[in-house]
């Protein structure tokens, strides 16, 4: 009776405001007593349903928010995240200045694809042992010993810079410094994450790690461009003084009671290092889920050529040019955000191949343009589409991948990765001096779009997978 009552004297209020002065039929005060009664009990039930669903939204997402924010209430993961802020923000300032400065000293965008060459290889060469020793050996200490390694290889472009040398020969020797600090880097610091949040709190925790590595790559790029116009040699002690912070708190992080640091397999092996490769082999989940990233980001690789963009299309300073290469940061990192509030749920792996296209949609976008706002929007939008392919791959890798293998599948994810930001960086060059830059990026987003729709025929595991609870560890043989 209350709510009635309730429900009755709210729909007065809104009938309030219907102009009254409209000449109706001449009614019996009783029957117009029950019109003007009608109507406000129909008015009042429109808003109970209104607030009803209003409420239950806004309750709904902020028992999200606090979900998403409550896995912080932890010192490791606190410790966690902060380390890999402070170094991806030095890797990033460190990137940006030197494909910078390389473009500067030659002219050439085919110099920016040898240095992303430089930086696959090691990669590759070093994915079997790199990711045994994230296994063997406690993945805290390989983490942070392999920064100190990539602060050795800053210090030289800092020397370099300062030295007036243009030979970009040693350039390429420092590339390959970054990137054999950096495979042997990858698969220890990710393998870490498991074994310190619980498997409820993983999805929470990669997001928040997704939001963390793209702000970094919103701050890095940024402040590179802003670095860099006033003297490259600040930019890379920047680049160094980042790095060098994420040494300790990397270091302090504490795994779970019980989680031991170091995996005793015996004796090593050849065998045992070849165990992460079998594995992918076997599981096609896994296969289709970091092979996917691969090909379309091999194909897709715009970002490389961002200095030829800013420089010959758009006709662009070093600072715009630092926010151009920071606008994939800012397009990921929103998304993290959102992904971190409401994660992807439902059609996980429908949703990982529709991002995938839209990730091309953006390329072709950024391609063709001449306009700095439109291509800084296209850069925007395939980011945030990454990014929803990144989170869903960082989740369905562990989950599907036994603990004691995680370090040695990560090392060979890395490779793919790898190859797909490196390796994608030289087919970008190469496709840009034989094509030019405009269908080399387009081109290689219209190839990305198809390889979407040929996943999705050829991998229907990946295909039907519904919610992450779909993806069980599949045990070796």
């Amino acid at each position: 009776m209350q709510r009635r009552q309730r429900a009755t004297s709210r729909g007065v209020r809104i009938a309030r405001l219907i102009p009254m002065n409209v000449k109706l039929m001449p009614l019996c005060p009783c029957l117009q007593e029950r019109v003007f009664s009608g109507i406000s009990r129909f008015f009042g039930k429109i808003y109970d349903a209104f607030s009803a669903e209003f409420e239950s939204c806004r309750c709904s997402s902020v028992r999200s928010m606090a979900t998403a924010l409550g896995v912080l209430r932890q010192q490791a993961v606190r410790r966690y995240l902060g380390s890999t802020a402070f170094a991806a923000i030095g890797i990033n300032i460190c990137i940006t200045a030197l494909f910078k400065q390389v473009y500067d000293i030659t002219g050439d965008p085919f110099s920016i694809g040898l240095l992303g060459l430089a930086q696959f290889v090691p990669g590759l060469v070093l994915a079997i042992p790199s990711g045994y020793i994230a296994d063997r050996f406690d993945r805290r200490r390989v983490t942070a010993g392999f920064l100190l390694l990539r602060l050795l290889s800053i210090a030289v472009l800092i020397w370099f810079t300062n030295s007036g040398s243009t030979a970009v020969s040693l350039l390429v020797l420092v590339a390959i410094g970054i990137g054999v600090a950096d495979a042997l880097i990858s698969p220890s610091r990710r393998a870490i994450l498991p074994l310190i949040v619980s498997t409820d709190d993983l999805p929470r925790v990669i997001a928040l790690w997704t939001a963390t590595f793209t702000s970094s790559a919103i701050i890095g790029p940024a402040l590179a461009g802003f670095l860099y116009s006033v003297d490259p040699s600040i930019a890379y002690a920047a680049a160094g003084g980042s790095a060098l912070l994420s040494v300790p708190l990397t270091l302090s992080i504490r795994y779970l009671p019980g989680v031991a640091p170091v995996a005793d397999e015996g004796r090593p092996s050849v065998r045992l290092a070849l165990q992460g490769l079998r594995f992918i082999r076997r599981s096609p989940i896994v296969l289709a889920a970091i092979s996917l990233d691969l090909f379309a980001v091999l194909f897709g690789g715009a970002v490389a050529l961002i200095p030829v963009v800013a420089s010959d299309r758009l006709g662009v300073g070093d600072v715009a040019y630092g926010w151009l290469r920071a606008a994939p940061g800012v397009g990921a990192a929103a998304m993290a955000v959102v992904l971190a509030i409401r994660p992807v749920s439902r059609r996980v792996g429908p949703t990982l191949l529709v991002v995938v296209a839209v990730f091309g949609v953006g390329t072709v976008v950024f391609g063709l343009t001449r306009s700095y706002v439109v291509a800084f929007i296209a850069l925007v939008v395939l980011s945030a589409a990454d990014m929803v392919s990144m989170f869903i791959r960082g989740a369905i890798v562990p989950l599907a991948t036994p603990p004691d293998q995680l370090g040695r599948v990560t090392a060979v994810e890395g490779v793919f990765i790898g190859a797909s930001n490196e390796l994608g960086a030289f087919e970008s060059g190469l496709a840009a001096r034989w094509f030019g830059v405009p269908w080399a990026i387009a081109g290689g987003g219209i190839a990305t779009i198809v390889i979407a729709g040929a996943f999705a025929i050829g991998f229907p595991a990946l295909r039907k997978i519904d919610r992450f609870d779909d993806v069980e560890v599949e045990v070796p043989d």
